[in-house]
């Protein structure tokens, strides 16, 4: 049996069917997170995190102590409320991490920390509470790319004592590596997502409505107790967008025989673990030449690129790789080429660093043994319209291990 390093009340409900892993998972998690901060020279770091109405930015309040709001995160400050859907995570190592949220009651058979403040002004508690633990100096802050430039200012005013230094990845490269536990949840979440985008494939090949098809493959999901942030749905004389409709993602268009049609289902599927795949069909199931060719190319070369991937290779080479079949292929993209311009990413708590773009990855970046992964890619021609796709993937010993098993060709 394991022994906790860190002290627990009676409060936290040890056994949970809410709470995604064992209380000692995120306590691994802590120890990983301070030996980070130890690394980068920080004695505390406060973590931020919004993570009510939709999903936002909950990806490292999730990882440390599976915290989300229940409020919409919608409303407007008041003289009673203030920063409300905003969360923080006070670090110091050695500690239970300390909880700052905007909730009445904790929910002790949910979260991993029995340190909790549910307060009106999530702001103000946390300047309390560093002042209270005497915290001053530098701290690294978490979350400056979406902690908004008014509570930003309140709480720098109220922590003069404090020197804020910017760490926006210090989680993040943290939880790039998975656990054991957190590769076995995504392969449960993976089987459940192609279940949801298989049934979604088949119902725009048979010609039913982008709506119709969301809703078959939604149903699905949505009956595992699943999520998701976008359904992405186009086909025919819009296929060169990814959804037909932005604000929904899909319309009550139906496509014809003959139409190409492309969707993805994408988002936190299961317990705020990310997936997001991506196939491309033609409606009826019969592809012209033109239509066929330019599907096959594209899944030939993300399959090039999957078999380019293992532990040790740089992500930079991967992405020359890329560069150099897309162009040998004749195919490009210019819309959705320049919407999401790398050939895949890192999955976690969102999309993540590494991407598979010479641009944006450094030389040093290689795949890891236990990272989740993607390959994507986006082409058209005048002829058969645009075709697109994404699979996610865990990188093994070996090489990598798909997880979303959507068949790769409908024919």
């Amino acid at each position: 049996m394991t022994t906790s390093s860190y002290p627990r009340s009676s409060k936290l409900q040890a056994q949970s069917d809410i709470r995604p892993f064992p209380l000692e998972e995120y306590e691994a998690r802590w120890d990983r997170a301070h030996a980070e901060m130890a690394r980068l020279g920080y004695d505390c770091a406060v973590v931020f995190g919004k993570t009510s109405g939709v999903y936002e930015r909950a990806g490292d309040m999730l990882y440390l102590t599976n915290f989300f709001s229940t409020h919409s995160g919608q409303e407007p400050d008041t003289n009673l409320w203030n920063a409300r859907s905003f969360s923080a995570v006070i670090l110091q190592p050695g500690e239970v991490p300390e909880l700052i949220t905007d909730e009445t009651e904790p929910r002790y058979d949910q979260i991993a920390t029995d340190r909790f403040s549910g307060l009106y002004d999530p702001v103000a508690g946390l300047a309390d509470r560093l002042r209270e633990r005497n915290i001053e100096g530098r701290v690294a802050i978490v979350g400056t790319d979406f902690f908004p430039m008014k509570y930003w200012l309140q709480l720098e005013a109220k922590t003069p004592q404090i020197e804020w230094v910017h760490e926006d990845d210090l989680i993040r490269n943290v939880r790039l590596i998975k656990s054991p536990l957190e590769i076995a949840l995504y392969r449960e979440a993976g089987e459940i997502v192609t279940k949801a985008h298989v049934a979604l494939m088949e119902a725009l090949i048979q010609g039913k409505s982008e709506g119709e098809a969301a809703g078959a493959g939604g149903k699905i999901l949505l009956e595992h107790a699943c999520n998701w942030h976008r359904i992405a749905i186009s086909h025919g004389d819009v296929s060169q967008y990814l959804e037909s409709d932005p604000i929904q993602g899909f319309s009550t268009r139906t496509p014809a025989k003959g139409d190409i049609v492309h969707g993805f289902i994408y988002g936190p599927i299961y317990k705020g673990y990310w997936l997001d795949p991506g196939r491309t069909a033609v409606c009826g199931g019969k592809p012209t030449p033109a239509q066929k060719h330019l599907i096959e190319t594209l899944v030939d070369v993300m399959e090039q690129l999957m078999a380019a991937i293992k532990p040790g290779v740089k992500v930079k080479d991967v992405a020359l790789l890329g560069d150099k079949l897309s162009e040998e292929s004749g195919y490009q993209s210019e819309i959705l080429k320049t919407a999401w311009p790398y050939y895949g990413h890192s999955v976690g708590c969102m999309w993540e660093a590494p991407y598979i773009e010479s641009r944006i990855c450094s030389d040093d970046e290689l795949f890891e043994e236990n990272m989740v992964h993607s390959v994507e890619a986006f082409y058209e021609s005048d002829e058969a319209g645009t075709a697109t796709f994404e699979t996610n993937f865990i990188v093994t010993a070996d090489g990598v291990d798909e997880i979303t098993t959507t068949p790769h060709l409908f024919w």
